[in-house]
């Protein structure tokens, strides 16, 4: 494939390459690029956060690069202080192999077995010694470190920074060094540590890596990050009922950015679609991504039948086609369901308009053409109207 149509796939939702042109340089050379991505194994199970990274790991392999999943084992057990307000828990050695094995066994669901490079980081930061160590500290600052916000954020408001915490970006970046990445890719929060892997690389006298930062996913709680740690998470072996329901539960508004990160649907296909029927298409489709069709059909039919049939826009709703573009005032007005232009004020004003699930506050509100609106109005009126 051309170096146009690769940059194209390999930008698909980024937030940022560093550099494209270095990206375009590498890729005009024609030969396969080493593309890293780690992940310390610091929970037992991989969660849909993880696999915006692994997705775009699998845009590399397809485009014939070779991948390394890297398993921060030795990393794992001082902790990434990437965001933290606090020293974090450490893990033991035993409890980080454990969740390795976990990962090693869960991240097939995404990237192609045969073309992935699974490596260690304990492999070469077990036998480096006090002398490498105190060689690597040299490559950095305490100025520089603290020039991080979570570390800055901390030490002006006086919480402790361990030693150990300054250890981790060096570290990070010096698995890069180990394994001659063209490519590092890492979530926004990640972004310090990735650059630094450039200037580890330089010092060691290699070739700087690209940078290609992704986007967070939002977890469940539609603030925070995705974590197992808020749990705010979507386990990829969860079962799919349960993976479904949770799909079910977020916002409009998030349901969008996990069609970007979590799909290669059409974006401006998905907005023409009924929020309710865009959300069981995406919860269908992650169930099927994990579990097979067959359990992602049998998760949606149960969801349905456990909870849809008790939408009363179901059940209830009478359904009106109005023909023209106008106001939502002067439609309920022309059909009757307020007496007046004063009293639809009114209701709006006491909060007894709900359009899709949420108060109306509008009072000029004008429905989007071809969208279909569930609409209620008092404590008993269900519509399901269409504006054409």
């Amino acid at each position: 494939m051309d170096t146009k149509k690769q940059l194209d796939i390999i930008k698909r939702g980024t937030v940022e390459v560093i550099s494209e042109k270095e990206l375009i340089l590498k890729l005009e050379k024609h030969r396969p690029l080493i593309v890293k991505a780690g992940f310390d194994p610091s929970a037992p199970d991989i969660h849909l956060g993880h696999t915006v990274l692994l997705r775009k790991m699998r845009h590399f392999q397809d485009l014939g690069h070779k991948v390394v999943f890297l398993i921060g084992d030795f990393t794992g057990m001082i902790g990434d202080p990437t965001g933290r307000s606090e020293i974090r828990k450490r893990l033991t050695e035993k409890e980080v192999k454990q969740n390795a094995r976990t990962y090693k066994k869960q991240v097939f669901k995404i990237l192609d077995k045969k073309k992935t490079r699974v490596v260690f980081n304990s492999k070469w930061l077990n036998s480096m010694g006090l002398k490498n160590a105190l060689e690597l500290m040299a490559h950095s600052t305490v100025s520089q470190l603290l020039a991080r916000e979570d570390f800055n954020q901390r030490y002006k408001s006086g919480k402790n920074i361990s030693i150990l915490e300054f250890m981790y970006p060096l570290l990070q970046a010096y698995d890069s060094v180990e394994l001659k990445a063209d490519v590092e890719l890492g979530g926004t929060d990640q972004k310090f540590n990735l650059l630094l892997g450039r200037e580890m690389q330089r010092d060691y006298g290699q070739k700087e890596q690209v940078v290609i930062t992704m986007p967070l996913l939002v977890g469940l709680d539609g603030t925070q990050k995705m974590s197992k740690s808020y749990g705010n998470h979507i386990g990829i072996d969860e079962v799919p009922e349960e993976m479904f329901g949770k799909v079910m539960s977020i916002s409009d508004e998030l349901m969008l950015q996990y069609y970007e990160l979590l799909t290669d649907e059409n974006l401006d296909e998905i907005k023409k679609l009924h929020p309710m029927e865009a959300k069981k298409k995406l919860a269908e489709l992650i169930v099927r991504r994990y579990h097979g069709n067959s359990r992602a059909c049998a998760a949606r039919k149960d969801f349905e039948n456990k909870f849809q049939k008790r939408d009363p826009f179901t059940e209830l709703a009478s359904e009106i086609k109005i023909y023209k573009n106008d106001t939502l005032g002067n439609c309920l007005v022309e059909e009757r369901v307020c007496q007046s232009k004063g009293e639809y004020r009114r209701l709006l004003e006491q909060g007894g308009i709900q359009v899709d699930g949420k108060k109306l506050e509008d009072v000029e509100f004008r429905p989007l053409k071809g969208r279909e609106y569930n609409i209620k109005t008092g404590k008993k009126r269900f519509l399901k109207w269409i504006w054409k």
